[in-house]
């Protein structure tokens, strides 16, 4: 698509369709169309912040567009993308990409069929990207990884694993130079009918190791990584966006203070619109977001046996 304005709307008007409806409203780039919820008052209360329209019928909305943001609770991220992809819009959706590996497959084959764009809001990696470790040739040997977050009642829909271990997992498979060889994993239920807190080994055919840790009812929020390369260590926290680096590697120690860490959400929206508007490439494919799904679904499962 070629043009100077992108018509786009939000559904799911809670806390991150309001971040995104925002990028959108303050973006000269597109035009804010609407924002759909099921929950009418909701869309009324987003749609009036932001001067906007409130949709209770989502193919309105996205009739009214040219991209959309699928922000409603995870179980409803397919129904959602699948019905803009159908109707030729381009998606920009937030983790996860579906609620199962088959059904993000049949996303993809959509977004390719219509020649779509289809990203998803895996915000961390834009963090990376700020400091520069994509761009690191050497392959790293093992990453360990603990995210734990508070107890809330948003995200229930779906396993920690799913909700939160889900990030370190892109970034896991984003590094990863070979296929999976092995995964173990063991979790718990604490507060909800699902695994609220996991952990897992993963092992690629190269030796790269990977193990992780999430809880999604712990005492404080801690979301730490350590990458060892054979040159030394690279240790991230992603809270305080700050890193020790005893690598060598001549890394962004700034990047907290760059857009694309300190606003990873926005440069996610900005990415979307630039790659609807400008054909620009797409910065977290689905094919990224199905790849983390389906090594978090084969988590759940090993945990379960």
């Amino acid at each position: 698509m070629k043009d100077t304005q992108m018509k786009a709307g939000v559904i799911g008007a809670g806390v991150f369709g309001g971040h995104h409806a925002r990028k959108y409203a303050a973006s000269d780039r597109v035009a804010l169309m609407g924002v759909f919820d099921v929950d009418a008052e909701r869309a009324e209360m987003l749609a009036a912040q932001l001067e906007t329209k409130a949709y209770t019928d989502i193919n309105a909305l996205i009739a009214a567009c040219d991209a959309v943001t699928v922000a409603s609770p995870a179980i409803h991220h397919y129904d959602g993308v699948k019905a803009a992809l159908s109707a030729g819009k381009h998606v920009l959706v937030e983790k996860p990409l579906a609620d199962t590996a088959a059904r993000g497959q049949e996303l993809i084959q959509i977004a390719r069929a219509r020649n779509l764009v289809l990203q998803v809001g895996h915000q961390e990696r834009f963090v990376f990207n700020a400091m520069g470790v994509f761009d690191i040739a050497e392959a790293p040997r093992r990453i360990a990884a603990r995210r734990m977050g508070l107890r809330s009642t948003r995200n229930l829909d779906v396993s920690v694993t799913v909700d939160l271990m889900i990030h370190d997992l892109d970034l896991v498979m984003a590094l990863a130079r070979s296929p999976l060889a092995s995964l173990e994993a063991k979790a718990s239920k604490i507060f909800t009918d699902m695994p609220d807190a996991a952990e897992t080994r993963i092992v690629f055919g190269d030796g790269f190791e990977a193990v992780l840790e999430s809880s999604r009812a712990a005492d404080a929020l801690d979301r730490v990584m350590r990458i060892d390369y054979p040159r030394g260590f690279l240790e991230v926290d992603f809270v305080a966006k700050t890193f020790v680096n005893e690598t060598g590697f001549n890394l962004n120690a700034d990047f907290g203070e760059d857009p694309k860490a300190k606003d990873s959400l926005g440069a996610n929206v900005n990415s979307f619109i630039e790659s609807v508007l400008d054909g620009a490439p797409v910065a977290v494919p689905a094919e990224a977001g199905l790849a983390a799904l389906a090594v978090a679904r084969d988590i759940d499962r090993a945990a379960a046996t």
